[in-house]
């Protein structure tokens, strides 16, 4: 892990790339988890996250199943099968808004969408997200309270593809 400060000058100066998962559960519900960091905080967010220096797609799949699901991914039943890739950009990063500190966020983020059962229950929320919260797709990909970003994951011919 990286100390703050070189984070931050790693954030100033390249892009990030990161994993997000769409869990989906019948009956057409996706799983989300209202964000409390930047970028993003304050917004309903599918789980993700980076990927680590000399991590593999896997490992840090693995990874990020455990910190924000608190599941191993082994335990997740079918494997994640990837949706597409996205650029996000962010007008802020972790350390602040842009006006404070001069640095927005750029992601290239790999998506993956996994389907769990229908009685698939999130184990907990973690220091990311003040809760988890299964949505309805229709209201999901429809509400201002969920972030644009993770609303364009939510579009039915992306998850058909899937």
């Amino acid at each position: 892990m990286l100390d703050a400060n070189t984070f931050l000058h790693v954030v100033s100066a390249t892009p990030l790339v990161a994993i997000d998962l769409v869990l989906l559960r019948a009956p057409g519900e996706v799983l989300l988890g209202l964000r409390n960091n930047r970028p993003a905080q304050g917004f309903w967010f599918v789980p993700g996250g980076r990927i680590r220096k000399n991590e593999t797609i896997r490992a840090a799949m693995a990874r990020i199943t455990a910190a924000e699901l608190g599941l191993p991914l082994a335990d997740l039943p079918g494997a994640p099968r990837p949706i597409g890739h996205f650029e996000h950009f962010y007008p802020d990063s972790f350390a602040g808004s842009a006006e404070e500190i001069g640095v927005s966020t750029h992601y290239v983020v790999l998506a993956y969408a996994l389907t769990v059962p229908a009685d698939f229950q999130a184990p907990h929320a973690d220091s990311q997200h003040a809760e988890l919260r299964w949505w309805s797709l229709h209201e999901a990909r429809t509400a201002a309270a969920v972030h644009p970003l993770s609303q364009a994951y939510l579009a039915a011919e992306r998850l058909a593809c899937a």
